[in-house]
């Protein structure tokens, strides 16, 4: 499968297959020397355990907040409450601004955020389950992803965890994208 993939998305594919992202955003950050922080939200603490799978992730990895309240969202990672209101908790302003906030709580090179719907319930016809707004911060600035997920609750959540890795590790290699 391995070639197949290599040779229908060329340069595209980013990075060895046979590497788990994690160990792929871990070596770019030690390359780098550079450090991650998180804010979590509807995967509680799932992209900060991908982090740390691999071992030596405490060169890189300073820790995260989980976020799953709008209180701790605005207390803790400093977003405004303003923005929770105007917004939501699952917007693209409000992935922004955990991101920042992370990054500032952590003083790191680099943070991520989620903040999403992943179910069962909670999902409404602007905001269904499955949506995932994910922020990642850093010296290029702070840009956002939105992802439309599916499967079960934990599918959901496990899904937007790769993904945060994912955008983390674009948002290095091209510059802030």
């Amino acid at each position: 499968w391995d070639a197949i993939i290599r040779e229908r998305l060329g340069s595209r594919i980013g990075r060895n297959l046979t590497i788990s992202m994690e160990e792929t955003l871990g070596r770019t950050l030690l390359e780098e020397h550079s450090t991650i922080s998180t804010a979590e939200s509807c995967t509680s603490g799932l992209v900060g355990k991908l982090l740390t799978n691999v071992s030596g992730s405490s060169e890189y990895y300073m820790g995260g907040v989980i976020s799953y309240s709008n209180d701790v969202k605005h207390r803790v990672l400093g977003v405004p409450q303003d923005m929770l209101d105007a917004y939501g908790a699952v917007s693209e302003q409000v992935a922004k601004a955990m991101a920042e906030g992370a990054r500032t709580v952590g003083q790191t090179t680099y943070a991520v955020s989620t903040t999403g719907i992943a179910g069962p319930g909670g999902g409404t016809r602007e905001k269904p389950v499955g949506l995932v707004w994910f922020g990642v911060a850093g010296p290029y600035g702070t840009v956002a992803h939105k992802a439309n997920l599916i499967g079960n609750r934990e599918d959901i959540r496990q899904s937007a965890a790769e993904l945060a890795l994912y955008y983390v590790y674009t948002y290095i290699t091209e510059k802030g994208k």
